[in-house]
């Protein structure tokens, strides 16, 4: 089964797409989220949408579990947080499917350790779950805890 639509499954690295940069009437000139954070910390956040059909069966709430464990927890044991949601797309036929989800939203440092670590989560996700793909979107923020 499918996760979501062909055309989404590349990564969308939205690093042009921080808050109040992306698509707005303002007419000041964008600032950096450097320069927007003020005190706050620069950090990256990363949502993550794991599609939960498969080919034989869907992936259980223990199964998911296991995983954020495993895989997530273990990589980004800062914090995390997940939801469940319903996905849909057009598929070739030109009918809608659906598919039950689960989105991991992660907040952390623009590192390339932090994302070889998010990487490395698609890649285990779809090795796993035999998942043609896992939509990616990441954008700039400023966190202050």
């Amino acid at each position: 089964m499918r996760t979501l639509t062909a055309g989404l499954f590349v990564a969308v690295f939205g690093m042009g797409l921080a808050a109040g940069t992306a698509v707005g009437t303002s007419t000041r000139s964008p600032q950096s989220v450097d320069d927007r954070c003020g005190t706050a910390v620069p950090q990256l956040r990363t949502t993550l949408y794991f599609g939960m059909a498969r080919p034989k069966g869907s992936v259980s709430e223990l199964e998911w579990q296991m995983f954020l464990r495993d895989e997530v927890t273990a990589r980004f044991a800062e914090g995390l947080t997940t939801w469940e949601a319903e996905g849909q797309w057009r598929g070739k036929s030109g009918d809608v499917d659906h598919e039950r989800s689960k989105v991991l939203l992660l907040v952390h440092a623009d590192t390339p350790v932090a994302r070889h670590a998010v990487q490395s989560v698609i890649a285990r996700y779809r090795q796993l779950f035999e998942q043609q793909s896992v939509l990616w979107e990441t954008a700039r923020v400023c966190a202050v805890s």
